[in-house]
């Protein structure tokens, strides 16, 4: 009987959980970014084998929210969490003992699902401080998802983690997102890119029409920003970061969709969004309540 299910990764920000998702699905399914919090929503990334189907969810990183996107991404990472079959809960070796999952979710129960705890960026790690680790966290699993380090291995053990089940998916689908959703990540990843200082958490990527019918495909997609001055620094003196990004942009789009494309950039700022439900409603975050209350 072949098994399937759903694999959620969890963990703190800058952990590596993009990175692991690409790396099981075998494809740049998440965007990849040194600034914390860039995975905003709930990315879904599908692996099957002959006989395994896993659904794996990649989820914002685990922090205190200050405003109402951060409560968004909250309730995105414990939605995941309640639908999971199994739980890694990824944590970064080179800051040594991680806090329980329980600790770092803040959550009052214990997750329903198993939950393996997995310490990324272990080629980082000298012998004695991987010993050190090991003693510490009895039964962590060591990985580097930059690598590949242990991959395989993890994969094996959450293969037999996962209930016997029919594939829950055509076995030639890779994720249940739309086109739409990763043309404004591959925008928004090389934003962050390009930017510093507090634009990259006061950004927002939006496609407003697709129509791929053309040649080029017509994309026209939105980058939001929160202040005027933001919105100068995303233009850049005479337009020329905006162009950049447009250029740079443009090439991953046409990686992703097959053909060229026409990639109609703007900027346009919309005052405090990130602490508005309206504006987070309208880019399409999660705005349930908190299942750990």
């Amino acid at each position: 009987m072949p098994r399937a299910g759903i694999v959620t990764v969890v963990g703190k920000p800058n952990a590596g959980k993009s990175t692991l998702l690409n790396r099981i699905v075998g494809e740049k399914l998440a965007i990849v970014s040194e600034k914390p919090q860039s995975t905003r929503d709930r990315v879904v990334g599908i692996r099957t084998t002959d006989q395994v189907q896993m659904v794996v969810l990649d989820t914002p990183g685990l922090l205190n929210p200050k405003y109402e996107l951060h409560r968004a991404m909250r309730t995105t990472a414990l939605r995941a969490l309640a639908d999971a079959d199994v739980i890694v809960y990824l944590a970064d070796a080179t800051e040594r003992v991680p806090p329980s999952l329980e600790t770092a979710a803040d959550l009052t129960t214990p997750p329903r699902a198993p939950v393996l705890t997995v310490l990324n960026k272990s080629d980082a790690l000298r012998p004695v401080e991987r010993q050190e680790l090991t003693e510490a966290v009895p039964g962590a699993r060591f990985i580097s998802a930059l690598t590949g380090e242990g991959v395989d291995a993890l994969l094996d053990e959450l293969g037999v983690a996962l209930p016997e089940s029919p594939f829950l998916y055509p076995e030639d689908e890779i994720s249940t997102a739309s086109v739409r959703f990763f043309v404004a990540e591959l925008v928004r990843e090389t934003a962050l890119e390009q930017l510093d200082e507090e634009v990259p958490y006061s950004l927002a990527c939006v496609v407003e029409e697709f129509r791929e019918e053309q040649t080029p495909v017509y994309i026209r997609t939105v980058l939001y920003v929160e202040r005027d001055s933001q919105k100068r620094i995303l233009i850049g003196t005479g337009g020329q970061r905006i162009r950049d990004i447009g250029r740079a942009s443009r090439t991953k789009v046409e990686q992703l969709v097959g053909s060229p494309v026409y990639l109609d950039l703007w900027v346009k700022v919309l005052p405090n969004w990130r602490k508005s439900d309206s504006a987070l409603r309208r880019f399409g975050y999660r705005q349930q309540d908190d299942p750990s209350a």
